[in-house]
């Protein structure tokens, strides 16, 4: 394809926008049907859009006359693998125009994906495929939660954990993650916190915020202390199992038998396969449960989108090469913001083992971790998340995603080392 015409793609797809992203893969491919070569076009669109952040921090940089340095999200700055895009592209033509149950190839797909990953066979109707994760804990919290019920659930931790336990009825019982420990499970505080009212016990490793990993050992030793309790349910958020550094590997629940009647999997394609966007999740309820999850999926959803759908196929049936790449730039990023922020004289932070969070302490600043973050955007231009975003323990914190360039890392450190 020849630079003009490439160059009226482009401006076509710049012009329709990304809310109509797939009417204009429809018009491209009518309007110069085998001239096109989607793979250029998707991939020089895909960097344009990825580049233009909606985060509302942006509102403060015109004001301020600030290049805001985002490290608020957990957003890759790209797109993982431009055949996830062309299968959607491809799979456009009517398709979206109808409901796309996923009873099919998708949950066949995902329960090969967990074989080969974890040698644990899961049988497809045991998989709900959902609009990204969030059901999965609404959904978790509606089956269990019910007035006198207790809930427990990491602290700090993603915060849609505490707001569906309250909201079903059921009082959240924050287990503390203390930055000594890393902050990894302790497991006879937690064991302290089951009582006869616990329904649902909430663990999320690698953990959202803190960046913290609880290895195969540890998993082995919280499992054992699970087994004390059959009548108690387990959601485990393994949204991150797939970026873990230091030669670490996902210890998946799955793998654990003994408490697979009470568990249920969270998981999806937003963070390995960076689809955000997409929302498209999958988990793995126990037989005693499915049939209540599925009868929310149908009221609550019908079905995830069918193009989403198609684009999670080629996700897990496609090249998985680039998702070691992603890893390992994660792992750079990871030693570099560890080591710049250590050096910084307003806080200290412990090593990452996951996600692509830090979550420094900022006592030595003299401010809470609100504070701080309200002056590192309003006079420094860097838009950070404070902790208590994340749970009432964490006051003294801050989170900054290392989803971006380095560059924009740097950019943001040198300016936090002013406050």
């Amino acid at each position: 394809m020849g630079k003009s015409t490439f160059g009226k793609c482009l401006r076509l797809l710049k012009e329709k926008g990304i809310r109509e992203y797939i009417e204009c893969a429809k018009s491209i491919k009518k309007k110069y049907h085998d001239q096109i070569d989607e793979q250029n076009v998707l991939k020089s669109y895909g960097n344009l859009i990825c580049k233009k952040h909606r985060s509302a921090a942006l509102k403060i940089a015109d004001k301020q006359k600030y290049d805001v340095a985002i490290l608020d999200d957990g957003l890759q700055e790209k797109i993982l693998n431009y055949n996830i895009t062309i299968a959607c592209f491809n799979s456009s033509d009517g398709i979206g125009n109808s409901f796309l149950i996923p009873s099919g190839p998708l949950r066949e797909a995902v329960s090969e994906y967990i074989y080969n990953n974890y040698q644990v066979s899961v049988s497809p109707d045991k998989i709900l495929i959902t609009p990204g994760g969030k059901p999965v804990i609404f959904f978790a919290a509606l089956i269990f939660g019910e007035k006198d019920a207790e809930i427990i659930y990491p602290d700090p931790g993603f915060p849609i954990y505490r707001s569906m336990i309250k909201f079903s009825g059921a009082k959240p019982i924050p287990l503390i993650l203390k930055e000594k420990n890393n902050f990894e499970i302790d497991i006879d505080e937690l064991s302290k916190l089951i009582t006869n009212k616990t329904r649902l016990i909430i663990i999320n490793n690698p953990n959202n915020p803190t960046g913290s990993f609880m290895n195969e050992s540890k998993i082995s030793n919280l499992v054992k202390m699970l087994e004390k309790y059959p009548k108690v349910a387990i959601m485990s958020d393994e949204i991150y199992s797939k970026i873990i550094f230091d030669n670490n590997s996902m210890p998946s629940l799955l793998k654990y038998e003994s408490i697979r009647d009470r568990l249920i999997i969270l998981e999806g394609w937003s963070k390995t396969f960076c689809m955000t966007g997409w929302r498209l999740g999958w988990s793995v309820w126990p037989t005693k449960f499915i049939d209540f999850a599925n009868k929310l999926c149908v009221n609550d959803h019908s079905c995830p989108s069918s193009i989403s759908q198609y684009a999670g196929l080629e996700a897990l049936q496609g090249p998985q090469d680039e998702i070691n790449k992603i890893v390992k730039e994660f792992e750079k990023r990871r030693n570099f913001i560890f080591e710049k922020l250590n050096n910084l004289k307003n806080m200290n932070c412990f090593r990452p083992g996951g996600s692509f969070y830090a979550f420094p302490n900022v006592s030595k600043s003299n401010l809470s971790g609100e504070k701080f973050s309200e002056v590192a955007l309003n006079n420094y231009g860097v838009a950070l998340v404070p902790g208590t975003s994340f749970g009432d323990s964490a006051k003294k914190y801050i989170r900054l995603s290392y989803a971006n360039s380095l560059e924009n890392i740097e950019k943001a450190i040198n300016r936090l080392s002013k406050i």
